[in-house]
This record gives C-alpha cells, sequence and structure tokens, in this order.
C-alpha cells in the first residue's frame, strides 16, 4: 500500500499502519515552505470510525532553519504528532441544472456559511478511490513551523550598525553610540550572561 495514496477500501477493511521516508519532494515542498536535512521518518495509523476516517501518527526529521536575530542556518530536530480526520467530499448533483436552480443552490449555501466559524486545521476532505496524503502532511509540517525560529533562546543577533554577530563576542561600536536608550539593554545582558557562566 502506497504510504501517499491508500486506497479507501484497504483502509476500511484492513485499517493499517503504513510507515516510510518521504522527501521534499515527494511532499511538494518548496525551499520557500520548508527546506529537510535527509528524509522525514513518517508512521501513520488508520481508525474508521462510521463514514470518517481517522489518521494518527509521528513525523521526525531535521528541518533546516534561518535564525531571525543572527540570520545564521541551524538544525533543528522535528518531532511531532499528527491526528486529523478525512471525510468524504460532498458529491456534485448529477442531473443537469438550469441556471436559475443553479443560483439558488449558491444562495442556499451561502446562508449556510458562518464567518465566525473557524475552519478545522484537522479536517480533511477526500474525493475518489484514494486518500492524498501529500497536501495535508506539507500543511501539518508548515504549520508545526515556528514563527520566529531561534538558533538558541539566548541568541544576541547582529549589532544593528556594524553587523557582527554579537553571539561570536562583543562589537566596537558601543562606544560610538553615546546616549543610547539600549545601552542599559546591553548592560543588563552582559550581567545575566556573565552569573550563567559563573
Amino acid at each position: 500500500m502506497d504510504l501517499l495514496t491508500p486506497k479507501v477500501a484497504d483502509i476500511i477493511a484492513h485499517a493499517p499502519s503504513l510507515s516510510g521516508d518521504l522527501t521534499v519532494e515527494d511532499l511538494g515542498l518548496t525551499r520557500e515552505d520548508l527546506t529537510l536535512r535527509g528524509a522525514l521518518a513518517v508512521g501513520l495509523d488508520f481508525r474508521v470510525v462510521g463514514k470518517t476516517i481517522c489518521v494518527t501518527g509521528v513525523l521526525e526529521g531535521t528541518a533546516i532553519r534561518q535564525c531571525v536575530r543572527c540570520l545564521k542556518e541551524f538544525d533543528d530536530p522535528l518531532a511531532f504528532a499528527v491526528h486529523v480526520v478525512y471525510e468524504r467530499a460532498a458529491k456534485p448533483p448529477s442531473f443537469p441544472m438550469k441556471p436559475e436552480q443553479t443560483t439558488r443552490k449558491r444562495a442556499a449555501v451561502m446562508v449556510q456559511v458562518h464567518p465566525e466559524e473557524e475552519p478545522d486545521d484537522n479536517l480533511y476532505y477526500y474525493s475518489g478511490d484514494h486518500l492524498e496524503l501529500a497536501p495535508m502532511l506539507r500543511e501539518q509540517l508548515i504549520l508545526a513551523s515556528p514563527m520566529h525560529p531561534l538558533c538558541k533562546e539566548d541568541c544576541l543577533g547582529l549589532c544593528a550598525q556594524c553587523g557582527k554577530d554579537l553571539n561570536e563576542g562583543p562589537c566596537h561600536c558601543r562606544g560610538e553610540l553615546g546616549e543610547s536608550p539600549f545601552l542599559s539593554l546591553w548592560d543588563r545582558q552582559g550581567k545575566a550572561r556573565n552569573s550563567a557562566n559563573r
């Protein structure tokens, strides 16, 4: 059974467990979405409840991210669980509709939409004889990515004046700043760093 496109009939009959390694190409990820070092290990379990297919599993790998403070790339271990539900998409009507019926149908659908209801990030739809898991896995990986990746929690970033990486040591711009409001902040960071090293 294919990891990314398992047959719905096989899932219903056997409720299988699938595992394997996937690449960024398998998942259709672009460099802007996510960069992985090596393959992504995926393990998925399927369970059928009524007309719903529940998919749970674990994704493990290593993402390459860029620190938002010092701009250096770093390896970020990935390990998170996936809990999603697939429901069959509603079928379009099989008989031809007149234009006024189509308009009425659209109006009825518009009435049922509630803008205050947020879409469920864990609900997906399928049609046909297979589940298409690549879009779901891709989305879950992107949603799990941090908004502000840091190479380390206490990353000092770059000097705003000369651009030196302050993690490698202080720069010589401090004396040129005069009465900068940031001097007291830098003093606090230096004292905190010194007390942590004791």
